[in-house]
């Protein structure tokens, strides 16, 4: 089986793959940098635990990450849990893109591997939604040709910055309003990020289209996607297990 890894600025998503190429286990924790390799280590065997397997399962490993300071903690804990290197995503992995930006050098191994996983199960044109601490998005043309994309602030980034600046406004929890027009202090709140998400989206895809000249499949991963997508209007594909499947075909092209 195989371990895949994703370690980004707010959690860490861990994800097994079979032999038959199926997802059978995804899990997301917070990231923290203080923790140590013993640490990851206990929690990563308490995952497999928890979702029926064993440190024996596990027979191979990639990881993909945009917090240098923690790869190599977890990099460790993976060694001494199970006894494995670990493959890397970044220069000179073969991904099958053709990336097309200024500095391919710049791009982000999650967009990356989002990318990946994306061209080899929906149809091209492709725009790649992923909501994490920054919503990125990602523009895949015919050909696998990476063109670019946008960066924004995340929904959570967002929300900090709004309460810490106004004196009278609390913290809130993510979740849907039950209605977009908000009766109170915090159902306005939650409807003003979801919904200002969620148009944000779907602006984003109609002017992507406009600019390129073409329909796009539009596909969305990431944390908070399942709370947000719901709500736009276009239709988007929502695929949590996108980073997990991308990092799967990415270890095959480059071991087989």
């Amino acid at each position: 089986m195989l371990l895949a890894v994703d370690i980004g600025n707010t959690n860490i998503v861990f994800g097994c793959i079979n032999d038959k190429d199926e997802v059978v286990l995804s899990e997301r924790i917070s990231t923290d940098h203080t923790a140590t390799e013993a640490e990851y280590a206990v929690l990563l065997k308490t995952i497999l635990e928890m979702n029926g397997f064993g440190v024996r399962d596990v027979s191979a490993a990639i990881m993909s990450s945009v917090v240098p300071s923690v790869t190599n903690t977890v990099k460790g804990a993976i060694k001494k849990l199970f006894g494995v290197d670990v493959m890397l995503t970044g220069p000179g992995v073969k991904t099958g893109l053709n990336i097309l930006i200024d500095n391919p050098g710049q791009l982000g191994s999650d967009q990356a591997v989002d990318a990946v996983a994306a061209i080899n199960q929906y149809p091209s044109p492709l725009i790649v939604i992923d909501m994490g601490t920054a919503t990125t998005v990602s523009v895949i043309k015919k050909g696998n040709c990476y063109v670019g994309g946008l960066i924004m602030a995340g929904m959570g980034i967002s929300a900090d910055a709004l309460t810490s600046r106004t004196a009278q406004l609390p913290k809130i929890t993510f979740e849907a309003p039950p209605h977009v027009i908000g009766t109170n202090t915090i159902d306005c709140l939650k409807s003003g990020m979801l919904y200002s998400n969620a148009c944000a989206l779907d602006g984003i895809i109609e002017h992507i289209e406009e600019e390129i000249g073409e329909k796009c499949t539009a596909v969305a991963t990431g944390g908070l996607a399942e709370l947000v997508i719901p709500l736009c209007n276009r239709d988007i594909i929502l695929d949590n297990d996108l980073l997990i499947k991308g990092l799967g075909i990415i270890y095959k092209k480059n071991t087989e």
